[in-house]
């Protein structure tokens, strides 16, 4: 693994300073091949817990597919103005074929016997089988760690993002086939660049006070 390049602290104060949720995306701006690769990859590195990756990102390209997304996302036109599209979508009734899956892929990459990994299978097993566990409902939070991720990413590289929860999963799951795979909606995140008349890029950035949101004990 390569040695870490940190940024500096004022950069990243700056970069989440600068970012918003925008409003009104300039369509005539495309993100370019690089830094959009970069994203994705910051996708793939996203944490989550015991590593499990119990998601899907979905890029849609296809612009007739994104126009059939408007009506299912309460009107919102991010979702054809901005460069790039991506729906998060959880896998869901993650189980026992999805921990063998997952460990197969650690024996793979890190050159390891498959049968070294019968411990960690049992415990992981036995986590997704807890009476009354909600696996679904866990597997959404780890969703919303990748969110945060992209969005942090692109802010780092002065591209804008616009979280959306403002749509109907049922009909993003229909016209994006995704039912049929086992997968489901839960947000949306476009990317692009904000238009030169979106107000609310000048809106000041309202946050409570460090000290009432950061406690040391």
């Amino acid at each position: 693994m390569s040695n870490s390049e940190p940024v500096k602290s004022e950069v990243l104060l700056r970069q989440l300073n600068w970012r918003y949720a925008v409003k009104k995306f300039d369509p005539s701006r495309r993100i370019s091949a690089a830094d959009w690769r970069a994203l994705e990859e910051a996708l793939v590195l996203s944490p989550s817990s015991w590593g499990i990756q119990p998601w899907m990102f979905v890029v849609v390209d296809d612009p007739a597919v994104r126009a059939q997304l408007v009506s299912v996302s309460w009107g919102q036109r991010q979702v054809v103005d901005a460069s790039h599209l991506v729906v998060f979508a959880i896998k869901k009734g993650l189980a026992v074929a999805d921990v063998d899956r997952y460990l197969a892929r650690i024996a793979d990459v890190r050159g390891v016997p498959p049968s070294s990994l019968d411990g960690f299978r049992k415990v992981l097993v036995a986590f997704l089988e807890k009476p009354g566990f909600d696996v679904d409902g866990w597997s959404a939070k780890q969703l919303y760690i990748a969110l945060g991720q992209f969005m942090t990413a692109a802010a780092m590289l002065g591209i804008d993002t616009c979280p959306m929860e403002g749509l109907d999963p049922a009909a993003y799951d229909r016209i994006l086939g995704l039912a049929q795979q086992g997968y489901a909606t839960y947000c949306a995140c476009p990317a692009g660049y904000r238009a030169a008349d979106d107000r609310s890029a000048t809106a000041k950035k309202v946050r409570f006070a460090l000290g009432d949101v950061v406690r040391h004990v």
